[in-house]
């Protein structure tokens, strides 16, 4: 069992940074590979970026590439999203999910997920 909470949503301004966080419990936090998922009003739950249990491969959508970056800290069980650039179409909940099995980029290959941060970015 892992359980996860995010943390460090809030307002942001057009061209401004975020950064958020998820905090892991449960000693098999450092074994998952972790994703970000948001998930916007009246659309469907959308991937954001992945990164495997070490740390050593990273996959982000097209759409934040070059201005997301993801990160983890095994020895905190936390993993990051830095957002810089923000875009008022960033505009969403924003979910971290601890990865099972399949694709990195879809919604069922996660099992464990947090209840979300809002994230809004105003222009």
């Amino acid at each position: 069992q892992v359980q996860l909470v995010e943390s460090g949503g809030g307002l942001g301004l057009a061209g401004g940074s975020l950064r958020l966080s998820c905090a892991a419990s449960g000693r098999t936090f450092s074994s998952y590979a972790m994703g970000w998922f948001r998930q916007a009003p009246g659309k469907e739950r959308e991937f954001v970026a992945a990164i495997t249990w070490s740390g050593s491969s990273t996959y982000y959508a097209d759409s934040v590439k070059g201005r997301f970056t993801i990160s983890r800290d095994n020895a905190k069980n936390t993993v990051y999203l830095q957002m810089n650039s923000l875009k008022p179409e960033d505009t969403a909940v924003y979910y971290c999910a601890a990865h099972y099995s399949g694709s990195y980029y879809y919604v069922p290959s996660y099992d464990y997920w947090g209840q979300g941060t809002q994230v809004t970015v105003s222009s």
